[in-house]
């Protein structure tokens, strides 16, 4: 008889056939990977970020590759709610995915607008803010950075909606346990990080940065050990679910996640690489499930075995 692992989850109430997610920032607008992805693979798709109004976001050039993951800083480049709605939703309801939007802001008031709009547009099942990103002068890291600023978007956004709110936090902070805490007291339905670390990287003939910004955003393999620790702390200080992101490659890095509290996992820079990590990842975790004799994976959420768990501050 054969033995067919469930793989699907649920977080706040929005079910995923799988737990693979499409990380804002890396697959457009949902649409752009038809032609080389295996969307049966994916359980959601979080598309690029959006405020009120268009934005061109930062000067060329906008994405350097390091050796050991991806430098960018395009800025929140995007096309505002209103088209967005209008002109690429209707494509993405024909999907059959979830569709949940990230949402920016320069002030919080906008964050809770766009929440308001988003609330009765149908197709979207779900709403990230995006309180960390380091590559705009307004809003963005800054609100991730501060418990109480967070606190307040989170609050303000989750008074205008009725659909789950999760905010995606940043990793630039003294202690991820007071943040999370902070945002699921004021209403965070779940918690998504990490986003990208700030750094920079140098042309040593020209004595430039490679990036027009000077300073971007570091993603892929390098950042994985240190978002697995933060959503490993984060697990143990809030209840809501955790969706992890950093760096994922493959069935044993989105596994590392599950075991450190992860109820699902966001892939970005390794679909640039290989539009086929979907479908890898997803034969992969199938294939562990059975070895393991594992018959849900929301089975292995947080089972990591450690005889002492570590200081959430400290070690």
């Amino acid at each position: 008889m054969s033995f067919e692992p469930d793989l699907r989850v649920e977080i706040a109430g929005i079910r995923f056939p799988t737990p693979l997610i499409a990380a804002s920032g890396t697959f457009g607008y949902g649409t752009e990977y038809l032609d080389v992805a295996d969307y049966r693979a994916i359980g959601g798709i979080v598309v690029k970020g959006l405020y009120m109004e268009p934005r061109e976001g930062c000067a060329p050039p906008r994405i350097w590759e390091t050796p050991s993951g991806m430098l960018n800083a395009i800025g929140l480049q995007e096309i505002g709610v209103e088209r967005f709605v209008s002109d690429k939703m209707p494509r993405l309801r024909e999907l059959g995915v979830n569709i949940l939007v990230n949402i920016c802001g320069s002030t919080i008031e906008e964050y809770g607008d766009l929440a308001r709009i988003l609330d009765d547009v149908e197709g979207v099942c779900g709403i990230e803010l995006n309180i960390s990103c380091p590559n705009v002068h307004e809003g963005g890291i800054l609100f991730g950075c501060d418990p109480d600023m967070a606190a307040r978007v989170t609050e303000r956004v989750r008074q205008n909606t009725r659909l789950p709110v999760i905010p995606k936090l940043t990793p630039i902070v003294t202690d991820i346990t007071d943040i999370a805490r902070k945002v699921e007291a004021a209403g965070a339905d779940a918690l998504s990080l990490i986003n990208t670390i700030p750094a920079m990287a140098i042309d040593v003939e020209t004595r430039k940065p490679r990036l027009a910004n000077v300073v971007g955003g570091l993603s892929g393999p390098a950042i994985r050990p240190i978002a697995i620790r933060l959503v490993y702390q984060a697990a143990q200080a809030v209840d809501v679910p955790i969706i992890g992101i950093g760096g994922i490659s493959g069935h044993e890095d989105a596994l590392e996640f599950f075991l450190a509290g992860a109820s699902a996992v966001q892939i970005g820079t390794m679909s640039f690489v290989d539009p086929s990590v979907w479908r890898k990842t997803l034969d992969g975790l199938e294939d562990y499930c059975r070895r393991h004799r594992v018959d849900r994976l929301s089975a292995l959420k947080g089972s990591l075995v450690a005889d002492v768990k570590a200081v959430p501050t400290g070690w």
